[in-house]
């Protein structure tokens, strides 16, 4: 390839093999970071230079073409700098459309978001392009309506595709949008039920985002999806890109390059928009009097000494019963509600005649009225009923959880009451209250339709911390209150139960099948129970049992039930004595361990792997502290 220059041919074939050397080499920064804005001030109004520019890539060699388009395509100030510096680069060569619309969009995600906007840009620039900019949209979409994607890439690339997804139909016209609107239509609903069926929240949270996005776009006129959902920063920064900036505003790559890319797509409010959007008309005073209606001079009876009539809740738990089973009486029904746990817990000879009658009728207590906190009220109860007479109430909560004809709310409910109830069981009572309840201590707070899974995990990080000696002088700590381990005779009754019918399908319940939420929570609360169960009786049949179910999981697919195994993999080591572990367990350890270490290498979700670490560390502890003792 070769210039006139000077009235001397040249060729730049040798600079092209200098800058593809140069940034497979690792030294792109370096050299584009000069390059770049030299190139781009010289082809702002010079054809010229833009040809030399074109050619200059086009003859670098294809095994270095990845690395020199990567690093454009970063250090590029905006996508018209782009477009004027590639030209048509990615129609032309098959390498650099593999590596713009393959690689850098489906097959990496650590991207930062100001290069999609280049990329994306630059593809959208030119009618040579813009095919490939629908094409990219159509396989980006594809990918996030894959189910088998939702589960196995981890939720930072999902939150990359989702970003691609949107700042592509930031680009697209109208007419590229009804020449595939049947298909853009089809894409959404599958990829937002993918989004929907995931135990983690934020994969619903982006499916919700990207699915209302994609309907305002192809729906202008008609009804367009709404979720409801708590608007967070990422939710404000992935609907901010559904604004299209102005390429020549694109600024480079900075340290606070996201507040840039924040601020950039706000749009501009003036003075008179920050006012109220409805200003009421102001009348003349003669003209509003007139208006008065002749009633508003009547006078107003006073009701300010006036005090409610309070509904009084029944003083027996058979009479709650009767209430909450029968009473039309709402006010009745509302205050017998509120007055259950103090009742329950003030009376637990009478609470055990009743006990398992009582749980029935609160497993199945629906809210008649608008009752504020019900749900928290309800559990409430549950768990003072349990922890009152724990054996024939865990019993039945336990056989419940496997029957027929409940919802997965009711045995997701079941779960949370028995770890409520473990956890107060296995605290001390001090003059007749919980230790809880004087003693701030980690604990598991469990609110309707929340991720719990944290608040389990943060319980294993705790018993870790406490395990860790450091040596250091300061004031002596307060003793805390000590007693005896109510846990302890009843750990069996709430576990083993759990862990027996998992592999039996249901008519309206598979937890090996499409119920994997519930599974996913039945995990975290073995986990649970496993901790609360350090030096019971049962804790060493208990261990076994749980490294047993673990092992036949430990291929699920869904990553919050193979966080929630992990978690049973830490919390049967800290458990269970090293004694018997090693007495009892020893093969089964060693196949764990080895199958620890390839979650730690190969499993896509990094709270899996960080578990995995976390018990690969608590294993080699225990060999040295084994070691250290004298035989």
């Amino acid at each position: 390839v070769c210039f006139t220059l000077g009235g001397s041919d040249c060729s730049i074939s040798f600079v092209s093999h200098v800058l593809g050397k140069i940034c497979v080499h690792g030294r792109q920064k370096e050299m584009l970071s000069v390059l770049v804005p030299r190139l781009a001030e010289l082809t702002r109004s010079d054809c010229i230079w833009q040809r030399m520019c074109w050619r200059l890539l086009e003859c670098v060699p294809q095994r270095w073409m990845e690395a020199v388009l990567l690093g454009f395509v970063q250090t590029a100030p905006g996508a018209d700098v782009l477009s004027r510096l590639l030209g048509n680069l990615v129609v032309k060569n098959k390498k650099a459309q593999f590596v713009l619309t393959q690689k850098v969009l489906l097959l990496q995600y650590s991207h930062k978001t100001a290069v999609l906007q280049n990329l994306l840009g630059y593809l959208s620039l030119d009618p040579l392009r813009r095919p490939l900019l629908v094409k990219v949209l159509q396989e980006l979409l594809e990918t996030w309506g894959s189910s088998s994607a939702v589960r196995h890439s981890p939720p930072e690339q999902q939150q990359y595709i989702s970003k691609a997804i949107l700042i592509c139909l930031s680009h697209l016209k109208e007419s590229e949008i009804e020449s595939c609107r049947q298909e853009l239509l089809t894409s959404m609903m599958e990829g937002v039920k993918c989004h929907l069926d995931s135990n983690l929240p934020r994969i619903r949270h982006l499916g919700m985002v990207v699915a209302e996005s994609i309907s305002l776009k192809i729906n202008t006129d008609g009804p367009v999806l709404k979720f409801q959902y708590e608007e967070d920063d990422e939710a404000r920064e992935l609907k901010s890109l559904l604004v299209q900036t102005t390429p020549c505003c694109a600024v480079p790559s900075l340290p606070d390059e996201e507040e840039n890319e924040k601020a950039a797509v706000l749009p501009l409010v003036s003075d008179g928009d920050k006012k109220s959007p409805r200003a009421a008309p102001v009348l003349p005073a003669e003209e509003s009097d007139t208006d008065l209606d002749s009633d508003d001079d009547l006078v107003p009876y006073d009701m300010s000494e006036d005090k409610e009539l309070r509904t009084k809740a029944p003083l027996y738990l058979r009479d709650c019963i009767e209430v909450l089973t029968g009473c039309e009486n709402v006010d009745k029904w509302e205050a017998t509600v509120k007055a259950l746990e103090s009742l329950i817990r003030k009376n637990p000879a009478a609470t055990r005649e009743v006990s398992v009658e009582l749980a029935k009728v609160l497993l199945h207590l629906e809210e008649k009225t608008c009752v504020e906190g019900f749900v928290e009220l309800r559990q409430r109860a549950q768990v003072a009923l349990l922890t009152t007479d724990p054996i024939p109430v865990a019993q039945y909560l336990t056989s419940q959880f496997y029957s027929l004809n409940y919802s997965l709310r009711q045995r997701v409910d079941i779960l949370d009451v028995l770890v409520l109830a473990a956890q107060e069981l296995s605290h001390p009572k001090f003059h007749g209250k919980t230790k809880h309840s004087v003693a701030p201590k980690p604990g598991i707070q469990l609110l309707p339709g929340s991720d719990s899974s944290k608040d389990w995990r943060r319980i294993v990080d705790e018993r870790i911390k406490s395990k860790t000696r450091r040596i250091a002088t300061g004031q002596a700590q307060v003793e805390l209150p000590s007693g005896p381990n109510e846990f302890n005779s009843v750990a069996g009754h709430f576990f083993f139960p759990l862990i027996q019918h998992f592999d039996r399908p249901l008519t309206t319940f598979d937890l090996l099948g499409e119920d994997h939420f519930v599974l996913g929570r039945l995990v975290h609360t073995l986990a649970v129970l496993m901790y609360l169960a350090v030096n019971t009786v049962a804790v060493t049949a208990m261990g076994k049992a749980l490294l047993e179910f673990v092992w036949t999981l430990r291929f699920h697919t869904d990553c919050y039930v193979r966080q929630g195994l992990l978690s049973c993999i830490s919390s049967m080591l800290l458990s269970v004595p090293a004694e018997r572990l090693l007495e009892d367990m020893t093969e089964e350890l060693l196949e764990t361990q080895s199958w620890l270490g390839d979650v730690v290498e190969k499993d896509p979700d990094g709270d899996c792997r960080r578990l995995a670490l976390q018990s690969l560390l608590l294993m080699e502890n225990l060999k040295k502290k084994l070691q250290s003792v004298p035989s």
